[in-house]
């Protein structure tokens, strides 16, 4: 497929300066919601993320990103690893809980697993990845968090959350 300048739809509008109007079209993009986990200095560290994506099969690579200003920076990238817990669409309100708070607030009736590797999973994900730190990316006011897969799991019977322009939601197949 070629890009043809010429030939874009009326409806485009050129590139505008404004963060706000960034973030919605960015917005459009739809993407699933996970919860992050780390254990840090003894303390269960968990945040909402819908940057999560795979890299690799061989090996078994996967991403995420975290603000570079946030609190939980030094956990997820000083611990030596994470576990990404992808929310099932009955799980909205664990997406809120994980997005603000402490941490204490944040994990505060949440039923999970510790794995050996001492961080938490989330029981009720429909997917989780447990994954060693292997790469850390500085990209702009964030970093790209990479991860080797060292064990994972998923449920046949759950459907995932969504979010897509601001909004919580659920994919539904189209008609074959």
């Amino acid at each position: 497929m070629r890009h043809m300048p010429d030939a874009m739809p009326a409806a485009a509008q050129a590139p505008s300066s404004d963060p706000a109007e960034y973030r919605k079209a960015l917005s459009c993009f739809a993407t699933g919601v996970t919860v992050v986990t780390s254990h840090w200095q003894g303390s269960d560290w968990g945040m909402t993320c819908n940057s999560f994506s795979s890299v690799s099969l061989e090996p078994r690579l996967v991403l995420w990103s975290i603000r570079k200003a946030a609190s939980s920076l030094d956990a997820f990238t000083r611990s030596g690893g994470f576990t990404v817990n992808v929310l099932s669409s009955e799980q909205e309100a664990l997406a809120k809980q994980f997005a603000t708070g402490d941490m204490a607030a944040r994990f505060a009736g949440v039923p999970t697993t510790r794995q050996d590797s001492q961080r938490q999973r989330l029981n009720a994900a429909v997917a989780w990845f447990d994954c060693e730190l292997h790469q850390l990316v500085d990209a702009g006011d964030h970093h790209i968090v990479i991860g080797q897969v060292q064990s994972f799991g998923w449920q046949d019977d759950a459907s995932a959350l969504t979010f897509w322009r601001s909004r919580f939601g659920q994919f539904e197949a189209l008609p074959a």
